[in-house]
């Protein structure tokens, strides 16, 4: 891009990136001027059949070469970052903020478990120990070593080798890269990670009719969960504990609010006190789970809920109370099948129904951009939070 070309985009971003910073500020102030708006999009979304893939790189190719992974991820990065409109900055970043990408299967791919790839989806995993010969299985097996078992032998790998690149200098469209950590450092939870290596029925059969069991596998779960991070945090000098820590366990919204106390909240609370120095903490729960979220809520303090779908919002607002952080808007199978109209009418909807009394409301798609909504209904769903989301107008 020649010089004068980067001068006309910074000129055509330049309001857009001034509003952006002035509506954080605003909000990590506690004074927010109107409702944030974000999207959750990772290289699912210009994958397949898309303009920002000319080469038709798959995810399995990404996944297993490094080369192929950091050629996808800066042409997302840079596609999204000139056509998505959201509260981010647009145009050309100082750096690009690339690292190996696993999406949702690193945990169990630890462990063994095959990775499947599918069009136009997020790859998932196969369980590996599935039935009663698999329960045992599962008993008996040794925690993966957080750096020794093959899949982090090869996350590792693919890091050093991007990471080589970012020393040499490497750029992409005359920006430089930054290469952070491979997907590892966080977690999809205890429950969720038993579902994926036992089969999802075999698990819940486990929680109803072999409680010990069920217990006896959780349990090496989490430790497992903190062993990891734990390691990994070494590695790149980062402390142990932060004042808040977020985490996932999605699976939570196929059990009651009685079984989650009486089963998995034991598990949260290890995980909360082996990384939090209190709080205030955060969760992703996709899915039916807000019956769960005053137990969360008092149990783990937890203020921050990234939600999917469905949600009311409304009556959400009036149960967490007015200080509680939630994110959340129009679901994903809404967004693909609505108009341009129906999407403001629904964007509108969610900001009128109370959700941002208290100024902690921060608007997305719920949850996880699909490849076949287009740009157009996301700047729909922002200009109308531009419009409606404003402090003074939302009731």
């Amino acid at each position: 891009m020649s010089d004068s070309s980067k001068r006309l985009e910074g000129a055509r971003f330049a309001a857009h990136n001034a509003e952006v910073d002035a509506v954080w500020t605003a909000y990590r102030a506690e004074k927010p001027i109107r409702v944030p708006m974000i999207l959750g999009v990772n290289t699912r979304y210009t994958t397949f059949g898309h303009p920002a893939n000319p080469d038709g790189i798959t995810l399995q190719e990404c996944f297993e070469n490094p080369d192929k992974m950091l050629q996808r991820q800066l042409e997302h990065l840079d596609w999204c970052a000139h056509h998505l409109m959201q509260d981010a900055p647009m145009g050309l970043p100082d750096k690009w903020g690339v690292y190996p990408e696993f999406q949702n299967v690193y945990e169990a791919a630890m462990w063994g478990c095959p990775i499947r790839y599918f069009d136009y989806q997020v790859p998932d995993t196969d369980p590996i120990f599935t039935g009663e010969e698999g329960k045992r299985r599962f008993l008996e097996a040794p925690r993966p070593d957080p750096f020794e078992n093959p899949f982090s032998r090869h996350a590792w790998a693919m890091h050093d080798t991007m990471k080589a690149k970012e020393v040499s200098g490497f750029e992409y469209n005359g920006r430089p890269i930054s290469v952070g950590a491979p997907s590892g450092l966080g977690t999809d939870g205890p429950f969720t990670m038993c579902c994926n290596l036992r089969g999802t029925t075999d698990f819940c059969e486990d929680l109803l009719l072999e409680p010990q069991a069920a217990q006896a596998m959780l349990e090496k779960a989490t430790t497992f969960i903190i062993e990891r991070i734990q390691a990994w945090r070494k590695r790149l000098g980062q402390p142990l504990k932060t004042q808040g820590w977020g985490f996932a366990d999605d699976s939570i919204a196929l059990v009651s609010t009685d079984e989650y106390v009486r089963s998995v909240l034991p598990h949260h609370q290890i995980l909360i006190e082996a990384f939090s120095e209190g709080g205030p903490n955060s969760i992703h729960l996709c899915g039916d789970a807000t019956r769960h979220f005053p137990t969360l809520q008092r149990e783990l303090n937890i203020q921050s809920f990234d939600t999917g779908f469905p949600v009311d919002f409304g009556s959400l607002r009036q149960v967490l109370g007015p200080g509680c952080e939630v994110l959340g808007g129009p679901s994903t199978p809404f967004l693909k099948m609505a108009s341009l109209e129906d999407v403001r009418t629904e964007t509108r909807r969610v900001l009128e129904s109370g959700i941002a009394e208290g100024g902690r409301f921060i608007l997305r798609e719920g949850n996880n951009l699909p490849p076949d909504v287009s740009p157009e209904k996301c700047a729909a769903m922002y200009e109308t939070v531009r419009e409606f989301g404003r402090y003074g107008v939302v009731a």
